[in-house]
């Protein structure tokens, strides 16, 4: 399978993103939560841009059930979207005024160009690594038992199996539409190198947006609204 294969091929990569001080952070519990915030409002910027994305490849697919696959795939990041602005609005994080960090740019930049400008096979190679190193990642920080601190339910969403189905069904749209070629493995690891940045953004980020001291006192999100 050729998602497989470029998974496989692209290891280092998802460790360098394993062993990113962001990730490392949520996998503790250590991470400061001006950090997480500004992670929640550059996320909630990708996410429009992936549904977006979505939502081109699936005019683009030459088959009905591929058609409403990607439209399976779009909806589950508007309800994921639905959520960031749930807890986002418990932290007093204007997810409305949220400005992209240079890497959140150049990552939804590169998906939407490809998304208009690609076959859809190339359009589903873009965005299944965001999916499956996700899955990757929650998976990993599971490994465990999901631990008992503030960044649980983060890690319960990707590492459960509702997710894991979602990535592979991305993954056998890339097995359908695409075929091994380079353009194919230099959009993949640059999507994943993408991945690799945006959490290093997070974790350099210094500054939050429209998140108040009095938010930042505030009680744990997660548990009263049950987002990522």
């Amino acid at each position: 399978m050729l998602s497989k294969e470029l998974w496989q091929s692209h290891q280092e990569l998802a460790q360098a993103c394993l062993r990113n001080p962001f990730v490392r952070g949520i996998a503790t519990g250590t991470l400061e939560r001006k950090k997480f915030a500004f992670y929640v409002g550059q996320d909630a910027f990708f996410l429009e841009a992936f549904a977006r994305a979505y939502s081109i490849a699936a005019a683009k697919a030459y088959d009905w059930e591929g058609f409403c696959t990607f439209h399976r795939l779009a909806e589950g990041v508007l309800e994921e979207l639905r959520l960031h602005e749930g807890y986002a609005n418990q932290w007093g994080v204007n997810l409305r005024e949220v400005k992209p960090a240079p890497a959140t740019r150049r990552y939804t930049d590169f998906l939407l160009a490809t998304a208009w400008g690609s076959d859809v096979g190339v359009t589903a190679v873009a965005m299944s690594p965001c999916m499956r190193l996700y899955a990757f990642l929650g998976q990993q920080l599971a490994q465990n038992g999901i631990p008992d601190h503030q960044y649980a339910n983060w890690i319960l969403a990707y590492s459960s199996p509702e997710f894991e189905k979602l990535a592979q069904l991305l993954e056998s749209l890339c097995d359908r539409y695409a075929t091994a070629t380079d353009l194919v493995r230099e959009t993949y690891r640059y999507a994943l190198s993408c991945e690799e940045d945006f959490f290093t953004a997070a974790w350099e980020s210094n500054t939050i947006l429209d998140f108040g001291e009095a938010a930042a006192r505030s009680l744990n999100p997660f548990k009263e609204n049950g987002g990522f």
